[in-house]
């Protein structure tokens, strides 16, 4: 077996395999870190002994690129989706309060998350579940839970109606739920003097019209039109009349305004946009 080469010997073998004009290109081409790499893959190639297998056939270097000191390869991608939320963020949610000043007036809509909903959400919930488990118990003739006692109730007819009852009440449970967690309704109005629009936004019901955004030109706002009727269904909506559109209720869905909020909301729209106001 031949002795192992001395440092000096391969500093010189590597310096001839570089003397070669294809081992130059390859080397002139490569960076410095690349080129340390191929002289010392050339150096331990021609200095292990061929009889025991080994190869001098040079593999590239894997090229890594400088990261300035102090900075992680991860922080760029944390930052890039730290800015993606920001904006969805921003873009999406309808402001909590009331903005008024002489170029801008934004009136947030409240939606489905209102207390009024919370509770009859609630109690068609509890009133659901305890149809159905009246309903169980008198199929298996067992009471499932001990504070509803049917043991005097009959499946067919009494247990079948409670049974309807229950998943009926069930199902219209699942839709108040689920309306509040979309809060279908929510939104904000939007009057902007510096821009020129008026801004109208709603949520709706997951689809292609979950966002709607109306979206008209302030000299085409004519009037402020207040409607207000009184009885069973009373109803008191603030409407924006645009030429040639018709007209755009700005108030909110199933709870009336009262009449002060009306008149006052009316009375702060039509001074802002210097248009009439008409039904009042």
């Amino acid at each position: 077996a031949a002795p192992a080469p001395s440092p000096s010997s391969c500093v010189r073998m590597s310096a001839i395999a570089f003397a070669s004009p294809a081992m130059s290109a390859v080397a002139a081409a490569r960076p410095a870190a690349a080129r340390h790499t191929v002289r010392c893959t050339a150096a331990s190639a021609s200095a292990a002994p061929l009889g025991m297998g080994a190869r001098a056939t040079m593999l590239p270097a894997r090229r890594v690129a400088p990261q300035p000191m102090g900075v992680s390869a991860t922080k760029p991608a944390l930052t890039a989706r730290r800015s993606v939320v920001t904006r969805a963020v921003e873009g999406d949610a309808p402001p909590a309060v009331r903005v008024s000043t002489d170029k801008v007036m934004i009136d947030p809509v409240v939606g489905a998350k209102r207390f009024s909903n919370y509770f009859w959400a609630s109690v068609v919930t509890i009133g659901g579940i305890g149809f159905l488990i009246t309903g169980a118990s008198a199929y298996f003739q067992h009471n499932l839970v001990w504070f509803l006692d049917a043991s005097e109730i009959k499946f067919f007819p009494q247990g079948l109606v409670m049974s309807f009852y229950g998943v009926a009440a069930s199902l219209l449970a699942t839709y108040l739920w689920l309306t509040i967690n979309w809060d279908v309704g929510a939104g904000y109005n939007e009057f902007n003097k510096d821009e020129g629009i008026m801004r109208i936004f709603r949520y709706g019901f997951p689809g292609t019209n979950r966002r709607i955004n109306l979206v008209s030109q302030l000299s085409d706002v004519q009037a402020v039109r207040v409607e207000i009727s009184d009885g069973v269904n009373p109803r008191r909506v603030v409407y924006v009349r645009c030429k040639g559109k018709s007209d755009i209720p700005l108030t909110r869905i199933g709870q009336p305004l009262t009449l002060a909020e009306v008149e006052k909301q009316a009375a702060d729209l039509a001074k802002f946009l210097s248009v009439p106001i008409e039904g009042l």
